[in-house]
């Protein structure tokens, strides 16, 4: 029985050091903060660049966007906060996608370039669905809430350039009026243009499907200003990590009443303390000795007031 309690107890202590007990801020027992997801400072920077490279006539420049809105989405799923099954999912589709997006515009063909803008389009909505989405769901507004705010604003006018292009390449005629030549800066340009509702004139869109989609894109651009960068721009301030550290607690608490300390002053030279003047006992106050002795002259047969002798 002895050998028995031993072995269990020894089988109990490795299976403890096998298995440590969890605690609450980490494994190594340390309180950490939670961790605040929506880092858009590198996808805002990867649009700016994206933006900035379209500009130049490239002959590669429709594959290269490609793979550049394919890193944004999939930045994009990384700040999010799906579960890893949903975003595994989602990732594979995009790349899926993206490669069948290059394979048909290699084809050179109008079907095959529409079809490849129309993804495009397609990647760049999710990625502002994603990104508006958590925006709104983080608790307080703060710089990355602003980085995300102005990623958005950025991926709808690319998104709805991608799509002027997707009706230029599968519709029938031309998209501006006039004939004018269209190319990827163009529609880049004319997208912003009418997201922030410049209005220049030097571009037009010509047939109603045109007209109605460059309509949508002027409200949207006027609401998401309005409210969203608005309210966050008002509402922002200071992120944890920024914000001052918090004093350390005095102890005692003030609801703890303190003892007040005795001052010892220096006295003066020639200081002499007065001593308090006797205090006389009331003729109330009469103590057990008078009351015995008034007894004794009541019983002798004297007068208890009278003085005595």
């Amino acid at each position: 029985m002895v050998r028995r309690a031993a072995a269990s107890v020894t089988l109990r202590g490795v299976m403890m050091q096998a298995s440590p007990a969890r605690r609450p801020g980490g494994s190594d027992g340390r309180t950490r903060l939670p961790k605040l997801g929506g880092r858009y400072g590198l996808l805002l920077l990867v649009l700016i660049s994206t933006y900035l490279l379209s500009s130049f006539s490239i002959s590669a420049a429709g594959d290269l966007q490609v793979v550049l809105f394919l890193a944004v989405l999939l930045l994009a799923l990384r700040t999010s906060r799906f579960s890893r099954r949903w975003t595994m999912a989602v990732g594979a589709v995009a790349l899926i996608g993206s490669a069948a997006a290059v394979g048909a515009s290699i084809t050179g063909t109008d079907t095959g370039e529409g079809v490849s803008e129309l993804w495009k389009g397609l990647m760049l909505l999710v990625t502002a669905v994603l990104i508006v989405r958590r925006v709104l769901a983080r608790p307080t507004v703060t710089l990355q809430s602003i980085y995300g705010a102005l990623s958005a604003y950025i991926v709808i006018g690319l998104m709805f350039a991608a799509f002027y292009a997707a009706i230029e390449h599968l519709g029938a005629g031309h998209f501006f009026a006039n004939g004018q030549h269209a190319s990827t800066q163009t529609f880049q340009y004319f997208s912003f243009t009418t997201l922030t509702t410049l209005g220049y004139g030097d571009f037009t869109a010509a047939g109603n499907g045109g007209r109605a989609l460059a309509v949508m894109e002027a409200l949207t651009g006027q609401v998401f200003l309005a409210t969203l960068v608005a309210r966050l721009v008002a509402a922002f301030r200071a992120t944890p990590e920024q914000a001052p550290p918090a004093s350390r607690p005095r102890w005692p608490p003030s609801t703890v009443r303190r003892r007040t300390s005795t001052s010892y002053r220096r006295r003066p030279a020639g200081y002499v303390r007065r001593a308090a003047p006797a205090r006389s006992r009331p003729n109330s106050a009469r103590t057990s000795n008078d009351l015995h002795t008034d007894d004794l002259g009541t019983a002798a047969g004297r007068d208890p007031a009278a003085p005595q002798k």
